[in-house]
C-alpha cells in the first residue's frame, strides 16, 4: 500500500531502455491503493500520450517541484502479469538485499535485446512435372548444373529446406533468387524459435515409487489443492530417488496446468538432468543457463511466456524466466553456495524462490543429502516441512567410506597423490571393468609457485593473491586473468629452486598415467568447460564408458549418477577447512559425504577413500560416517556461540576503492555510523579483506551481526542515504557493496 505521495514508474519495461523511471505524483484517490509492481497509464512526454508503465518506487521525495509533476491517470485494469510479478520481485529484492532498482529489475526481467528473430525458410514448387523436367533438360544442356540439381530434387519433393539446397546440393542463394524471379520456385521465410536442447531420445514412464516417495508426493499435492503453501524441504541421503520425487511432483502440476521451474547448482548438472526429465516430458522442457546465446535466452524466455514449455531446467537465473502460471519451483542440491549472487543484487536463490512462489502462489520444493544449516534450521523450527528419505531407490547402502591419514602414509615413505589403500582399490576397479571418480577440491595446476631457497611466492601484481601455475610454463592469477611465464630462477634471491606445489587436477592426471598404465582418464575442471558443450561431451563420455577414471574439482561431486562407478577417491579432504569462513566445516562436510555419495548407485556396492591430513576433524568424521543429523548438532553449537548465521544474521559491508588511504578511511567512517545508529547490532571491523587487492582495487570489510534481520537493513539503509546525502556531488571512486549472510568470506 502506498506510504509516499509519487511514484517512480519505469514506462518501457524493455531491457534496452529499463536505466530510466520517471516520476508521477500519486492522486489521493490512489494514495492508499497503488502498490509497486502496479500497472498504471500514465500522460507521457510533450504531447502527454496516454502510455503505460510500472511502479517500481512509492517515495516520499520529490525529484521535481510539485507544480512540474504530472499525474498518475488511473490503474489498468487486469494487469496482473508476467511484468508486474517481475517488478514486485524486484522491488522485494532491492529492500532485502540493497541495491539499486534497476539492478534488481535487469536481474528479474528476460534478457530482451536487439536480437533477430531466427527465421526458417523453404522452397516450394510452382511449376508442374512436365515444365520442371522440360527446364531440368534445358538447364543440363546449357550445363547450368547448379540449378538442374535443384531442379532434379523437385521432381521426387514438392517442398524442400532452404538449408538443404544452399548446403547439401551447394546452390548459391543468387541462384535461388533467379529461378524465383522466373516464376519456378517460391522461398518461403516463417520466424522460429531457437531450440538450445538437441536430444535423440525416447520418452521414458516413471518409475515406481516407494511408499515413503509416495508418501511425500501426495502430501506435498494434496497441500497444493488445499490452497496451503508451506514451503518443504526433502532430506534425502545420496541415491535415495529425490529426483524421482521432482518428476512425479511435477508431472501432477502439469495435469494441474502449472509450469515449473527446476533450479540445479551447476551447469555441470544441465545435461544429466535435462536427459531424465525430457524422456520423461519430452520437448515442453528447456534449459536456461550463461552458455546459451543471447537470441537462445530470449527465445525460451517467450516460449515459456506463451506457455509453450512446461518445464526450465538451470543454475539461479532460470528463476526469472518469465512464467505465466507457476505452479511449483524445484530447488535441487539446495545447499550449494552457487546459489548465492557474487553481483548486486546479492540475492540467494532459496530465498527469492521463496518470495517468488509467494507472489505466484506457488509452491516451493528444495531437496538435499546435505541440507544447509539455515535450511534445516529452518525446518526444525517449523518454518518449513520436513520430508526425510532415508533408504536407496536401488536397495543397496550407502558406500562403505575410509579415513585414510596422509601424515601416516609419508612417514611410512609414500610420497605420491594416491595414498596404498586408494591405489589397491583404483586397481581392481581396473581389473573389474568398473569406473572410479577422483575429486580434488581445487583448480589448476598448482596451488603456488614459491621459492624453496628464500620463501618468495610469486603473486600478481594487481591481486593480493599468489599465481597458479599452469600447463606449458604459465603462471595466471584466477581473480584478473594476469599471466606471466614461469621464472627459471628466484626473482628475489636468484635460485633456481623455485617450484609449483602440485597438486592441481593436471597434474592428478599425469600421474595416473605414469601409476597405472594404459588408463583412459577423462578430466573435468575449470579449464576443459569453457567451451560451449564441453560438459555434455566430458559427462556423456563418462557415461557411456569411454573412460576408467573421471578427475575434476567440485563440480564431479554435485548430483552426477553414474551406475558403473564404485570408488570414489577424495584427495586433499581437508583443503576447503584452511578456508578463512565461518562455513568452512559445513562445506567440508557437504563436500564429502556428496563426494562419497558418488558410489555404487547402481547394483554393484561402492566404497569411497578420504585421503586427509586431518582424520579427527569432526566434520571429516561425520561426512565418513554419512551423518547429517550428528554433524548438524555439532555445527549448530559452534554458530550459537559464535553468533554467525543461522543463530544470528550477519551482514557484510565491502568498501573498495583504487586508492588504499581513502578505502580505509571511508570504511573506518561507515563502520563507525553502525556503531552509532540506535539499533540491537554488534558491528566488528573494519579490516582488509581476506584478499585485499583485486586489480589494482583495495577492499575493506567490516561486519554487522543481528537477531533481527530488519536490524540490519535499517543500517543499510542509513549507510546508503549518508552515501547519498553526504557524499553526493562528490567524485568519489570508493563503492560500497552490502551482503546479507554471506556464503563466502571477503
Amino acid at each position: 500500500m502506498a506510504q509516499g505521495r509519487y511514484a517512480n514508474i519505469i514506462i518501457d519495461i524493455s531491457h534496452e531502455k529499463v536505466d530510466k523511471t520517471f516520476q508521477y505524483r500519486i492522486p489521493d484517490k490512489l494514495r492508499n491503493i497503488l502498490e509497486e509492481g502496479m500497472c498504471v497509464q500514465v500522460p507521457f512526454g510533450k504531447g502527454n500520450r496516454l502510455r503505460q508503465g510500472y511502479v517500481v518506487e512509492i517515495t516520499d521525495r520529490a525529484e521535481f517541484p510539485d507544480e512540474k509533476q504530472k499525474s498518475i491517470l488511473g490503474i489498468v485494469e487486469g494487469s496482473v502479469s508476467v511484468e508486474a510479478d517481475a517488478v514486485r520481485l524486484a522491488a522485494w529484492m532491492r529492500r532485502t538485499y540493497g541495491s539499486t532498482m534497476i539492478a534488481a529489475l535487469k536481474t528479474v526481467l528476460p534478457v530482451r535485446r536487439s536480437v533477430r528473430p531466427k527465421e526458417k525458410k523453404k522452397i516450394i514448387r510452382r511449376m508442374n512435372d512436365e515444365e520442371i523436367l522440360s527446364l531440368l533438360g534445358e538447364c543440363m544442356r546449357k550445363r547450368q548444373n547448379a540449378r538442374a540439381r535443384v531442379l532434379k530434387e523437385l521432381c521426387a519433393e514438392s517442398v524442400l529446406p532452404y538449408e538443404l539446397v544452399t548446403g547439401k546440393l551447394n546452390v548459391s542463394s543468387a541462384a535461388l533468387n533467379s529461378l524465383e524471379s522466373q516464376g519456378v520456385i517460391t522461398i518461403e521465410t516463417e520466424s522460429c524459435y531457437r531450440n538450445p536442447v538437441k536430444l535423440n531420445t525416447g520418452k521414458e514412464e516413471g518409475r515406481t515409487l516407494s511408499d515413503r516417495q509416495q508418501m511425500i508426493c501426495r502430501d506435498i499435492l494434496e497441500d497444493y489443492d488445499r490452497g496451503k503453501r508451506t514451503p518443504c524441504l526433502i532430506h534425502g541421503i545420496t541415491g535415495s530417488g529425490k529426483t524421482e520425487v521432482y518428476l512425479s511432483l511435477i508431472e501432477g502440476m502439469i495435469e494441474r496446468g502449472k509450469q515449473c521451474i527446476v533450479l540445479i547448482p551447476e551447469i555441470a548438472l544441465t545435461y544429466q538432468t535435462l536427459l531424465r526429465f525430457y524422456k520423461r516430458f519430452g520437448e515442453r522442457v528447456s534449459v536456461m543457463n550463461s552458455s546459451l546465446s543471447a537470441g537462445e535466452k530470449y527465445d525460451q524466455c517467450q516460449r515459456a511466456k506463451e506457455g509453450l514449455l512446461d518445464i526450465i531446467i538451470g543454475p539461479r537465473s532460470a528463476l526469472f524466466v518469465p512464467f505465466p502460471d507457476l505452479g511449483m519451483i524445484v530447488m535441487d542440491e539446495e545447499h550449494e553456495s552457487s546459489y548465492k549472487s557474487e553481483t548486486m543484487p546479492r540475492y540467494h536463490a532459496r530465498e527469492t524462490a521463496e518470495q517468488l512462489a509467494v507472489i505466484k502462489n506457488a509452491c516451493f520444493v528444495m531437496g538435499s543429502a546435505t541440507p544447509s544449516l539455515e535450511a534445516y534450521y529452518r525446518a526444525r523450527a517449523g518454518k518449513y516441512r520436513l520430508y526425510t528419505l532415508n533408504q536407496r531407490l536401488t536397495g543397496g547402502s550407502l558406500a562403505a567410506v575410509s579415513i585414510v591419514d596422509l601424515r601416516q602414509e609419508l612417514k611410512e615413505g609414500n610420497r605420491s597423490a594416491f595414498s596404498r589403500r586408494l591405489k589397491e582399490l583404483m586397481e581392481e576397479r581396473l581389473e573389474k571393468k568398473e569406473q572410479a571418480m577422483l575429486f580434488l577440491n581445487r583448480r589448476g595446476y598448482a596451488g603456488f609457485v614459491s621459492c624453496r631457497a628464500c620463501g618468495h611466492v610469486m603473486k600478481c601484481p594487481h591481486c593480493d593473491v599468489s599465481l597458479s601455475q599452469h600447463l606449458g610454463g604459465r603462471l595466471q592469477c584466477h581473480y584478473c586473468g594476469y599471466e606471466t611465464v614461469m621464472p627459471a630462477k628466484c626473482p628475489s634471491c636468484a635460485s633456481p629452486y623455485i617450484l609449483g606445489f602440485k597438486a592441481g587436477t593436471e597434474q592428478i592426471e599425469q600421474q595416473l598415467a605414469r601409476t597405472f598404465p594404459g588408463i583412459r582418464v577423462l578430466r573435468m575442471d575449470g579449464d576443459t568447460t569453457r567451451t560451449k558443450g564441453s560438459y555434455e561431451k566430458i559427462l556423456s563420455a563418462f557415461s557411456s564408458g569411454e573412460a576408467d577414471v573421471l578427475v575434476g574439482t567440485q563440480m564431479i561431486v554435485k548430483g552426477h549418477d553414474f551406475p558403473n562407478v564404485t570408488l570414489v577417491g577424495v584427495l586433499a579432504a581437508d583443503l576447503s577447512l584452511n578456508d578463512s569462513d565461518y562455513r568452512a566445516g559445513e562445506k567440508t562436510f557437504q563436500l564429502l559425504t556428496q563426494a562419497a555419495g558418488r558410489a555404487g548407485r547402481g547394483i554393484r556396492p561402492g566404497e569411497a577413500v578420504i585421503q586427509t591430513y586431518r582424520p579427527d576433524h569432526y566434520s571429516i568424521i561425520r561426512a565418513a560416517q554419512q551423518d547429517y543429523e550428528a554433524f548438524y548438532q555439532e555445527e549448530i553449537l559452534y554458530r550459537e556461540m559464535g553468533g554467525y548465521p543461522p543463530a544470528l544474521h550477519m551482514m557484510a559491508v565491502l568498501i573498495t576503492s583504487p586508492e588504499e588511504k581513502k578505502g580505509q578511511a571511508l570504511a573506518g567512517e561507515m563502520a563507525e555510523l553502525a556503531r552509532n545508529l540506535p539499533v540491537k547490532a554488534v558491528v566488528m571491523g573494519p579490516s582488509r579483506a581476506s584478499v585485499g587487492k583485486i586489480n589494482d582495487i583495495y577492499r575493506f570489510v567490516f561486519y554487522c551481526k543481528s537477531a533481527d534481520y530488519g536490524q540490519l537493513t535499517q543500517i543499510r539503509d542509513r549507510i546508503e542515504q549518508y552515501r547519498e546525502n553526504t557524499l553526493k556531488g562528490q567524485s568519489l571512486k570508493e563503492n560500497i557493496q552490502f551482503d546479507f549472510d554471506p556464503t563466502d568470506s571477503y
